[in-house]
């Protein structure tokens, strides 16, 4: 199965792997595997698997991360490649999303609760 690789701007108002490309910013559809992290496919079999936008984003990015760990930097007189920096650029992405998603899971935990008032609270005194 040949891989694809696309995007239109025009379709980033719905949920879909133009909108996903677009957060996390990769668009230049144009060179293909060359400029692109993960193709077409990558991105649909994402968004099927998994219930929430958020979730499917995070997947994406520990994709995205795996793929670019093994990516060294290279440098051969005057001419360098930093290549390690769109790994540390990802990660950086995968980390703080991870890090919501968290927050936002224990504030949902903590309010769902039907426990009773805690025997210390503010103004006690």
């Amino acid at each position: 199965m040949e891989k694809t690789y696309s995007y239109c701007a025009e379709n980033i108002a719905e949920n879909s792997i133009d909108k996903m490309r677009f957060e996390l910013g990769d668009t230049m559809t144009e060179g293909s595997a060359d400029t692109c992290v993960l193709c077409d496919e990558e991105y649909a079999a994402m968004l099927v698997k998994n219930k929430t936008w958020q979730k499917a984003k995070i997947e994406c990015l520990k994709a995205i991360v795996m793929k670019l760990c093994y990516e060294v930097d290279y440098k051969v007189d005057n001419m360098s490649l930093n290549l390690s920096d769109r790994y540390k650029h990802f990660k950086a992405m995968l980390d703080e999303l991870e890090k919501k998603q968290q927050a936002s899971s224990f504030a949902l935990k903590t309010t769902n609760t039907n426990e009773t008032k805690p025997y210390f609270y503010l103004g006690v005194l």
